[in-house]
């Protein structure tokens, strides 16, 4: 469903304050100007944008720094002012998420799921986040790369991590062992 207002469309124009900040914030339903382009909602819960996050940055940072440099020179009013280029940050995030569904589905299943186990730490799901990586790499042709750190001390391409997980995620242990039996990785 594509959002056509400033706020839930449900609510009317109104007025409410906070009182611990004595702020007024106004809602309203009114329609966003033309000139604004109508944008799905992603509609994924916190666990497949966190899997998918690294990959929604390397394919989305032309669209992310266009965002960036808008809300800076806006200089308070970016919310309003930059509504255009945040909606094509948000068509490109969930460009990114239709493309792990359709080709790296499994992976991307499992190792979102993983996430959701392991209060969204990807320490306890490497195996999950391998298989994803390789899957991600051959059939997206995307990057993972972790701002400000050295290619040479990625995280997910150590072999044997520092920080171990606490407990195991069955599923990825199965996959990435019937992964490596088949010399997928």
């Amino acid at each position: 469903m594509a959002s056509t207002s400033h706020t839930n469309d449900s609510l009317n124009t109104s007025k409410q304050t906070d009182r611990l900040k004595e702020t007024r914030y106004v809602f309203e339903n009114d329609l966003l100007p033309q000139e604004i382009p109508e944008v799905d909602e992603i509609g994924a819960t916190t666990a497949p944008l966190v899997s998918a996050s690294f990959y929604i940055g390397a394919r989305c940072q032309p669209y992310n720094d266009d965002y960036m440099l808008c809300n800076q020179e806006a200089k308070g009013t970016g919310q309003i002012d930059c509504l255009k280029e945040g909606r094509r940050v948000t068509r490109c995030a969930a460009s990114v998420l239709k493309d792990l569904n359709k080709n790296c589905s499994e992976e991307f299943r499992l190792h979102w799921r993983c996430l959701g186990q392991n209060n969204l730490e990807f320490k306890g799901c490497r195996k999950a986040e391998l298989l994803l990586n390789n899957c991600v790499f051959q059939k997206l042709n995307l990057t993972k790369t972790i701002p400000g750190i050295e290619e040479k001390d990625q995280i997910h391409l150590k072999e044997t991590p520092v920080i171990k997980p606490l407990s195991l995620h069955q599923d990825s242990d199965k996959a990435y062992a019937k992964a490596k039996a088949e010399g997928k990785i």
